[in-house]
């Protein structure tokens, strides 16, 4: 969504990315989940990942903190009820910064600020998705917000671009899993994420014992100037390799270890999807 939003707006990013975009060209929004589902897509991922408040409140936005999470899952219901069918997930994207470990509020303070995003999406959405999450103490976090609000979750793990058994922490996936088995949610996956990492990651999480799978990123990798508060997605690369043909071939893989639930992150547009859809239905 929010890679598509630059592209189709043809507005400058800001370290509001997505939201920012939605605030000045909300019919984009809709035009996209549209797309995607006339693309072959299950699922319409909301709008939400950096609807925070400590994205918002640097801008001097924060009071609209309810109505934007409104707005985003408003459209997403919209699209899925004028396509006839699918899933609307909320997407709850990470505190702090994204692929960034060391920049969000105190484990109990996270789990209150998911906890709140949960509770405004809960009268639109099928599924929460925690996406882009980069610590154990981050998934332990957003895991307590989310569960018990009557909605199932899937945690999306973010994973080093250069060794896909680890996250973005440094700490190993198999130690992750082995912090959230005790509260686990109802799907593990990974995501935004280079393909190849992901592939190498799938083992680890395919022993969990739910159901679990992967949605990578186009980028040629996460730079460092990206991790700082702030920063738009400028300081990013873009694969030029990836086509919609070759992303498929990585996917392959990813079904081939036993994944249910598959898709594309930043980069990975309605042509990829189309692609997914004919090759896998």
């Amino acid at each position: 969504m929010g890679q598509e939003l630059v592209r189709r707006s043809g507005l400058k990013p800001t370290g509001l990315w997505s939201t920012q975009i939605m605030m000045e060209r909300p019919d984009l929004v809709r035009d996209i989940h549209d797309a995607f589902f006339a693309a072959g897509s299950h699922v319409a991922t909301t709008n939400t990942y950096a609807i925070h408040r400590d994205r918002l409140h640097p801008a001097g936005i924060e009071d609209r903190f309810d109505e934007l999470h409104h707005l985003a899952c408003e459209m997403a219901c919209r699209s899925r009820d004028n396509h006839g069918t699918g899933l609307v997930v909320g997407s709850v994207g990470p505190l702090g910064w994204s692929y960034s470990h060391d920049g969000a509020p105190p484990e109990d303070q996270s789990a209150e600020l998911y906890g709140e995003v949960c509770r405004i999406q809960s009268d639109y959405v099928d599924v929460y998705l925690i996406e882009t999450i980069a610590s154990i103490e981050q998934a332990r976090a957003s895991l307590r917000g989310a569960l018990g609000n009557g909605k199932p979750v899937w945690l999306a793990l973010t994973v080093d671009d250069t060794d896909g058994t680890r996250l973005r922490s440094g700490e190993s996936l198999a130690a992750a899993l082995d912090e959230i088995a005790a509260n686990p949610p109802q799907a593990i996956l990974l995501n935004c994420s280079v393909p190849e990492a992901i592939t190498m990651g799938l083992e680890s999480i395919g022993n969990a014992g739910v159901p679990f799978g992967a949605y990578a990123n186009g980028f040629t990798g996460i730079s460092p100037d990206f991790q700082k508060k702030g920063s738009a997605v400028t300081k990013l690369t873009s694969r030029i390799d990836l086509t919609p043909s070759a992303y498929a071939d990585h996917v392959d893989q990813w079904i081939d270890t036993g994944a249910t639930i598959v898709g594309g992150c930043c980069e990975v547009g309605p042509d990829h999807i189309k692609e997914l859809s004919r090759r896998f239905g």
